[in-house]
């Protein structure tokens, strides 16, 4: 009995018979390694460091510009080119190593991944330094709802225990939305598959020589931001002055209300990498608040909030800003 192929089945194979039993396709097909070797010492002390040098950056970003765009390209770029130069090394002092493998890169690249994650949805730049005697000082005592037993200040053992609870209470949550989302709904992940992508790219003559051009790119540019930041540095204004850090490009006005441009490198390669609709939604948001809201607010005080008030008192100005970003 046969049947009539519609225009959605597939009525021929996806593989001509030449390419399934000629020139050993199957023997082509790389096995990935046990768990064991993809878990390295190397791979180790490489997460331990390209995670040390993202949280950094990662710290810096939240406690100013408060977007982090995704480095998981740059995690597995950096890895692949610090373990390559790691094998090469030992391969010249006549040291044998394992290959470096597609499964070991991508171990690194989720290590460095989840150690910049933590360090910005973990709390460090928000709510865990909210908790410390300083900010309890800042508020002030007499405020009310502010109160001696809610401080809490930061400690290696209780941040440790808490950042392990909160970390693995993500794990239970991800595989019931794996489930969901990519074994039932077939659903494209991102970031995920274009670092696949990538990580196999690296692993062909081509492309690692494609990822050795990229390293020495990124080598050449971070060695300008060292060398403009160190030079910055020394014509950087004392607090809020007018200097370096912060110019006021569009006159002093603009200036009184925070709009200056500050010249570092890291704000310009933070918006280079995150997309437009982010870029235009956070110069919006900073338009509003601070060029309409703000000015808008400040001339209220004695009616909305004493008059008398510093600029950081949480019972004027300053206030109204953090119960905005809020």
């Amino acid at each position: 009995m046969g049947k009539e192929a519609t225009g959605s089945e597939v009525c021929m194979p996806l593989l001509d018979d030449a390419d399934k039993h000629g020139s050993g396709g199957e023997k082509d097909l790389e096995v990935p390694p046990p768990w064991k070797e993809q878990i390295t010492v190397r791979g180790i002390v490489v997460s331990v460091v390209l995670g040390g040098l993202f949280c950094i950056i990662t710290h810096k970003l939240n406690l100013t510009v408060g977007v982090i765009p995704s480095l998981n390209v740059a995690a597995g770029l950096l890895g692949f080119f610090l373990v390559k130069t790691w094998t090469g090394i030992m391969s010249k002092l006549g040291i044998w190593t394992t290959p470096f493998t597609r499964q070991e890169n991508t171990v690194i690249q989720t290590c460095v991944v989840a150690c910049y994650g933590i360090a910005f949805s973990g709390g460090f730049g928000t709510y865990m330094i909210a908790m410390d005697q300083t900010t309890y000082n800042l508020i002030g005592a007499d405020y009310p709802g502010n109160r001696v037993e809610d401080i809490k200040n930061p400690s290696l053992g209780w941040m440790i225990a808490y950042i392990f609870t909160v970390s693995f209470l993500g794990l239970f949550c991800l595989v019931p939305l794996r489930k969901v989302m990519v074994v039932d709904y077939k659903l494209t992940y991102p970031s995920g598959t274009a670092t696949a992508f990538l990580i196999n790219s690296f692993h062909t003559p081509k492309g690692a020589e494609t990822a050795r051009k990229q390293v020495r790119c990124l080598g050449k540019y971070l060695s300008i931001s060292f060398v403009w930041s160190f030079f910055k540095w020394f014509f950087s204004g004392i607090g809020d002055s007018c200097g370096f850090d912060n110019f006021p490009t569009l006159g002093l006005e603009a200036y009184k209300n925070t709009f200056y441009f500050d010249f570092s490198p890291t704000y310009i390669g933070c918006g280079l990498i995150c997309p437009h609709i982010v870029n235009c939604s956070v110069l919006l948001g900073a338009i509003i608040s601070w060029g309409c809201l703000w000015p808008l607010i400040s001339k209220r005080a004695g009616d909305w909030y004493p008059a008398d008030l510093g600029s950081n008192d949480f019972k004027g100005l300053y206030g109204y800003k953090l119960l905005h970003l809020l």
